[in-house]
């Protein structure tokens, strides 16, 4: 089992700190300082655990060759799942490798990942939410990088249509076209946010289509572009893959609504509802620094406000 890096730092960024002025987000702030504090895997940090990745990691493709996708999944005592998982994620394509980051799970899921033949990173304690994801890309040798969930199990040939769209090359990033509910009388803040910064973005057209949302693939070329540690806070990986002009599209949809398992005690202790739109508002506090305050909208010329005024 691994140790956790110790180049990874907590992240605390300002735009986080304005949710704590949202009802109930001081439950979000104290569980930032707990188990579900989010951690940044820096890029140095993987040389400096190459000799004991090599000890762990079993690849499923032959020694010596890079697979053409690496299915990354990260997991937290999900054993109920993961076999089913890995068995989908082996099928997505005749080159792959399956990676599995275990981050503080307790209940067996890495040994019954590495006997189902995973590329195993172990850590002992939990890292954060979503964290899982840059350790992944970081530790991946593909071409193509598919991201799904441990606990979701999505048939092969549900994912096999992101695998493709990129490995085409007409797409450096395909999302899971699932908006979320929006035919009802009150939306959800989560969706709310997603729209919102798809339309900051000059993005109507993808709705609230995101990073966010599980299954989604990413080139190689994607990855470079928007660096692994930023696929930790999944919309503002969204973001800057959108800013750098990548090919960012929705290309098939799985409704994760119905599959994603209610998890009541979680939510009841650190509603991921708070973190979720905290990501948004990182991702919009770096979209007006690397635009202009106004997100590279123009200011309303006198006279044109609503109202006449």
């Amino acid at each position: 089992m691994r140790k956790r890096p110790s180049g990874l730092r907590q992240r605390r960024p300002a735009a986080r700190t304005r949710l704590t002025k949202v009802k109930g987000a001081s439950r979000r702030s104290k569980a930032s300082r707990g188990k579900r504090r989010r951690l940044l895997h820096p890029r140095h940090s993987r040389s400096m655990n190459s000799a004991a990745a090599r000890r762990e990691e079993q690849p499923v493709t032959p020694q010596g060759t890079n697979p053409v996708v690496s299915v990354i999944i990260p997991v937290m005592n999900e054993r109920r799942f993961i076999g089913s998982v890995i068995r989908q994620a082996k099928r997505v394509h005749p080159s792959v490798e399956v990676i599995v980051v275990a981050n503080g799970s307790t209940d067996g899921s890495a040994e019954i990942a590495r006997k189902h033949g995973a590329r195993v990173l172990s850590y002992p304690e939990p890292l954060g939410h979503d964290v899982g994801r840059s350790i992944g890309a970081e530790a991946a040798r593909g071409n193509v990088l598919l991201f799904i969930d441990g606990d979701m199990i999505i048939p092969a040939n549900r994912l096999r249509p992101f695998v493709r769209a990129v490995e085409s090359g007409g797409v450096d990033v395909a999302l899971n076209d699932y908006s979320g509910p929006t035919d009802k009388p009150q939306v959800h803040s989560v969706v709310l946010a997603k729209h919102a910064l798809n339309a900051l973005l000059k993005r109507p057209d993808l709705r609230g289509t995101s990073l966010t949302a599980i299954p989604h693939a990413i080139s190689r070329r994607a990855l470079t572009a928007i660096g692994a540690d930023a696929l930790s806070v999944p919309p503002l990986a969204h973001t800057k893959a959108v800013h750098a002009g990548l090919q960012v599209a929705p290309v098939y949809t799985v409704n994760v609504g119905k599959l994603n398992r209610p998890r009541r005690q979680r939510e009841r202790v650190a509603p991921l509802e708070y973190l979720i739109v905290g990501d948004h508002l990182e991702a919009i506090e770096w979209l007006a620094a690397n635009r202009n305050e106004r997100g590279g909208f123009p200011d309303r010329p006198a006279g044109n406000a609503s109202g006449g005024e």
